[in-house]
C-alpha cells in the first residue's frame, strides 16, 4: 500500500500522534432501513471465516503504516456488526492485538441491533474482548419502529438492553426524533423513559432525509407525510438538551449525551482530530505520516473489497495526502461538533477572512472565542451547518 506524494504544507498540531483508533466496517444487514445512507447490504449467507481472515489481513497491512502506535479504541460499525459471529469478532481483535500495542484502558465498542437473536451473542462478544455496546433502538414504540423499518419490537429492545447491561460495563443506545407525526409531548415521554433506563450514554439524532434512501425517494414523490416543520424540530432539540442536562447527561457533542467519563472515546478521536485506521468495505481513516495528514478510503463494494483483500492487493485502500487547508477545514467541521469546541491555533487567527467571519458570528451570538478556542454557543449548536458555512466562506 504505497503512500502518495506528501510534498505539501506541514500538518497543524493534532491529537497525540502516538495513539491510534481502529474502525472495522461490517457491511451486512438483515434489512435496509429506509432512512439509512450507510454502506450496508442485505445478504442472507456470509462466509464468516472468509471475512474474518480478510479483515485480519487488512489490519496487519494497515499496521505496516502505523508502527509504534498505541491502540486506544476499536469500533465495530456497519451495517450490523451484531450479525458477526463472536468468533469473527475475536479473530479481528486477535489480529489487532498482534499488530499494535494496546492501551490498558482500551475501549472496544460493537454496534448492535436489539433483537433477541443478536442479544444472545452478547456474552460471546464480551468473552472475545468487547467492553462497550451501542444499540440501535431508534424508537421506543412499535408503530414508529415499523415506520422506520426496524425488525425488533419495543419489548424486545428492552429485553436486549437488560442482557447488555448485565454483560457490559458500558452501554449506549440510539434514538431518532422529529419522526413522522411525532409530537413534543410524545418525545418528552419517550426521552424520559430512555433516561430512566440508567444507561450512561445516549445518541439522539434528528431524522434527516438523505438522497438515495427509500425515505428520500418517498419524499421526492410527495410521500412521507407528517414530518415536523422547522419550529417543531427546534422545540424537540431544545427539549432534548433540557431533559438530558437535568439528568446529568449533557450533550458533549451535537447528537451525543453522556455521564461524566462515559463519552465515546473512539468517536472523540474523530471530533478531536486524532488518528484512526479504517478497514472493511467503504471504511475511512485518517493517519499522520511524516508530519502529514493522510486520508484513507477502502473499496466500497463488499465483493470487490473481499477479493482484493484476499489477493493482498493495495487496491483495497486509496490513500490521499490532505493539504493544510483541507486539514484545517476538517478539524473545524469536526471540532465544532463538540461542546468544548476546537483550538484554532494562533496562526489561524491571522487569517483576515476567518477573523471577520468569526466576529460576525460572535455578534450574532452563535459562536464564542476565548483566546484561540472557538466553540458554538447554545444558540449556534442547533444551526451548526449554517455556522460552518459562514465560517468557511471566502
Amino acid at each position: 500500500m504505497p503512500l502518495p506524494n506528501l510534498s505539501q504544507a506541514a500538518l497543524p498540531d493534532l491529537a497525540d500522534p502516538s495513539t491510534l483508533g481502529l474502525y472495522v466496517h461490517w457491511p451486512f444487514c438483515q434489512a435496509k432501513c429506509p432512512y439509512c445512507d450507510f454502506n450496508s447490504h442485505v445478504m442472507a449467507n456470509v462466509d464468516q471465516k472468509r471475512w474474518a481472515l480478510a479483515l485480519s489481513h487488512e489490519i496487519k497491512r494497515v499496521g505496516a503504516l502505523t508502527q509504534d502506535r498505541t491502540l486506544t479504541s476499536i469500533f465495530f460499525g456497519g451495517g450490523t456488526p451484531s450479525l458477526m459471529d463472536p468468533e469473527t469478532v475475536e479473530a479481528v481483535l486477535v489480529a489487532a492485538h498482534e499488530t499494535w500495542r494496546w492501551a490498558n484502558s482500551i475501549e472496544i465498542t460493537l454496534e448492535a441491533n436489539p433483537t433477541s437473536i443478536e442479544a444472545n451473542r452478547f456474552r460471546g462478544y464480551r468473552t472475545a474482548g468487547v467492553n462497550r455496546v451501542s444499540m440501535g433502538f431508534q424508537a421506543m414504540n412499535d408503530d414508529d419502529l415499523k415506520r422506520l423499518g426496524r425488525l425488533h419490537s419495543a419489548q424486545e429492545a428492552m429485553a436486549a438492553l437488560e442482557v447488555a447491561r448485565s454483560t457490559f460495563n458500558r452501554v449506549s443506545f440510539d434514538l431518532i426524533y422529529a419522526r413522522q407525526d411525532q409530537t413534543l409531548p410524545a418525545w418528552r415521554d419517550e426521552l424520559t423513559r430512555a433516561l430512566e433506563t440508567g444507561v450512561d450514554h445516549l445518541s439522539l439524532y434528528q431524522l434527516t432525509i438523505e438522497d438515495g434512501t427509500a425515505f428520500g425517494d418517498r419524499l421526492a414523490k410527495g410521500g412521507l407525510k407528517g414530518l415536523p416543520d422547522e419550529d417543531r424540530a427546534a422545540d424537540m432539540w431544545d427539549l432534548t438538551q433540557e431533559l438530558t442536562e437535568a439528568r446529568g447527561m449533557p450533550g458533549y457533542e451535537i447528537s451525543n449525551h453522556a455521564r461524566p467519563d462515559a463519552e465515546s472515546r473512539h468517536n472523540l478521536l474523530y471530533w478531536q482530530g486524532g488518528d484512526y485506521a479504517g478497514v472493511g468495505p467503504g471504511a475511512h481513516g485518517r493517519l499522520t505520516r511524516d508530519g502529514m495528514r493522510v486520508a484513507t478510503e477502502c473499496v466500497k463494494q463488499p465483493g470487490l473489497w473481499l477479493a482484493a483483500a484476499e489477493q493482498a492487493e493495495s487496491a483495497t485502500t486509496q490513500l490521499t495526502a490532505l493539504s493544510a487547508k483541507e486539514v484545517f477545514e476538517e478539524r473545524l467541521m469536526m471540532g465544532l461538533r463538540l461542546r468544548d469546541g476546537v483550538d484554532l491555533g494562533s496562526s489561524a487567527l491571522e487569517n483576515t477572512s476567518l477573523c471577520n467571519n468569526i466576529k460576525l458570528l460572535v455578534d450574532f451570538g452563535l459562536v464564542a472565542l476565548t483566546g484561540t478556542q472557538l466553540r458554538a454557543t447554545d444558540q449556534g449548536r442547533p444551526v451548526l451547518n449554517s455556522v460552518l458555512r459562514q465560517l468557511l466562506a471566502d
